[in-house]
């Protein structure tokens, strides 16, 4: 679908009934805001929003982006065998004219490697391999393994000259261009929009990191590393303008081993996973540094943190170890907005009286299927619940970016059509860690529309898709609300490729 405006997100996917819904009061009046969102970008999902005069200059804008992204990911690309990046690294002990980016992440994998005394390394992907392999042989790395990994990082892998522009690969151990090359390309993406006629606002995310630029104030969620779905609550909630923020943390990616959760993010120091602190979310000045010290402060000790953070005058963070502590430096408070409003006591008591399931949740899981192209454009997604009437109890998330466009969700705006109201303006971004592209969780309470506790009954969940230039799919499966969990496969199909429902009791983040 065309780039296009007016997009509820509360965090990809949302709450229908979201409640604390921030405008955008600095737009000019004669620009728009204009939202799109692809999946495969970077590994991950993008989602951009451009304020401009026209739908045209927005357009062009958002090519802008993807094309400064697509010439980034040429150059600095480990998985791209065709990138300068790997070809460079095919060489060995042979000065090589380097093109001015690569050259310039280089200097800085190296700046960053002295700053946190190694605990950022492009090398570090020789461990990440090792942990791999043992993940496969379901077995922990032997002290020896570990060791010989620890001893090829510490290895110099690059000499870089830069009168001649030149860099000079050294050795063989596995290099991949992390840590802050994804801010690095999420600013120069918001760049190229900036630069573009009648743009006065562009905010680039990709993954969770991103760039506000322009005309702007932003409310950024930060996601809760102990929560499993898109819209639960956030830990966090930030104003901000023309900065950026990094959030890195070990509750998304890492291997399963024997029972146990390994992060995949690990300590070049050691060879071992980084474990102590569960995500880490800085607000920078400099995407580099936004995007560096969110990973370093995974790996290092929060008293490491703390003093690294201190040689950078701009910049605040939030750090949550394992055993939940929060680490915020002295300016977070004024990032920060009010905490939401609680249900009071009476009211929890009143709707718990006509509970049938309010100790129990459904888990929604989704797969957008992935096109064979670099940036896939998502299609309009809904989930929704229906009563055994085909009335209307919940909308549990809504992914959509014009309204002109909603009637082809035609199931869910046949019912929800009369109720739906899109003049609440927009939500903000999410900052979290990195998700693999496509794959999203959303979670129903078992509540209605106006967040009333639903009583017995059997009820439907139903999951549409439409997509421009694509196909149209609703998924339907009955549940019958009760006090044993239940765990659903769905079929997939041309546009939704898997789908899985889990009812289960309810965790410890509700």
């Amino acid at each position: 679908m065309k780039l296009i405006a007016f997009l509820l997100t509360a965090s990809i996917f949302m709450s229908f009934n979201s409640t604390n819904i921030e405008p955008y009061p600095k737009l000019k009046k004669t620009a728009r805001l204009y939202v799109s969102h692809y999946e495969n970008v970077l590994g991950t999902s993008l989602e951009l929003k451009i304020s401009a005069s026209s739908e045209n200059d927005a357009s062009n804008a958002e090519t802008a982006v993807l094309n400064e992204i697509s010439r980034m990911s040429k150059i600095l690309s480990a998985y791209d065998p065709n990138s300068e990046f790997s070809h460079w690294f095919k060489t060995l002990n042979e000065p090589i004219h380097v093109s001015k980016e690569l050259f310039e992440v280089l200097n800085l994998f190296d700046q960053w490697r002295m700053r946190t005394h190694g605990a950022l390394d492009a090398s570090a992907e020789v461990i990440g391999k090792l942990w791999k392999r043992a993940s496969v042989q379901q077995r922990i790395p032997t002290q020896q393994e570990l060791d010989s990994v620890v001893g090829k990082v510490k290895q110099a892998h690059w000499k870089l000259d830069a009168t001649a522009q030149a860099a000079t690969h050294l050795d063989n151990v596995p290099l991949i261009l992390n840590s802050f090359v994804k801010s690095y390309i999420i600013k120069r993406a918001a760049l190229a929009a900036m630069a573009t006629k009648n743009v006065n606002t562009a905010v680039v995310n990709i993954g969770g990191d991103m760039v506000i630029s322009g005309n702007l104030t932003e409310t950024v969620s930060v996601s809760d590393p102990k929560a499993d779905a898109e819209n639960d609550a956030p830990i966090d909630r930030l104003m901000v303008s023309n900065k950026a923020v990094a959030t890195s943390g070990n509750y998304r990616r890492g291997e399963l081993i024997n029972g146990h959760w390994y992060s995949h993010i690990v300590d070049p120091r050691t060879g071992l996973p980084a474990d102590n602190i569960l995500s880490a979310t800085v607000v920078a000045s400099n995407a580099t540094d936004a995007g560096a010290l969110a990973t370093a402060f995974n790996v290092m000790s929060p008293s490491e943190s703390i003093k690294l953070a201190a040689t950078f005058p701009d910049v605040e963070y939030f750090i949550i170890t394992k055993n939940g502590e929060r680490i915020e430096s002295k300016g977070w408070k004024s990032l920060e907005l009010p905490a939401p409003k609680q249900l009071s006591a009476n009211t929890i008591k009143k709707n718990n009286e006509s509970k049938i399931a309010s100790d129990f949740e459904l888990i929604v899981n989704l797969e957008i299927k992935l096109q064979n192209e670099q940036f896939t454009k998502r299609p309009y997604v809904a989930v929704w619940i229906e009563d055994q009437n085909h009335a209307p109890v919940r909308t549990v998330a809504l992914w959509h970016e014009r309204d002109r466009y909603l009637p082809e969700l035609r199931a869910w705006y046949l019912k929800y059509r009369g109720a739906y109201n899109s003049d609440k303006s927009f939500l903000g971004s999410v900052s979290s860690a990195t998700r693999s592209p496509g794959k999203y969780t959303v979670k129903w309470d078992g509540k209605d529309d106006k967040g009333n506790i639903v009583p017995p009954g059997t009820y439907t969940l139903k999951i549409e898709a439409s997509r421009e230039h694509g196909t149209y799919q609703l998924i339907r499966q009955d549940l019958n609300l009760n006090e044993q969990p239940q765990l659903i496969n769905l079929t997939g199909n041309p546009e939704i490729a898997s789908a899985s429902l889990d009812y289960r009791k309810k965790t410890g983040n509700n």
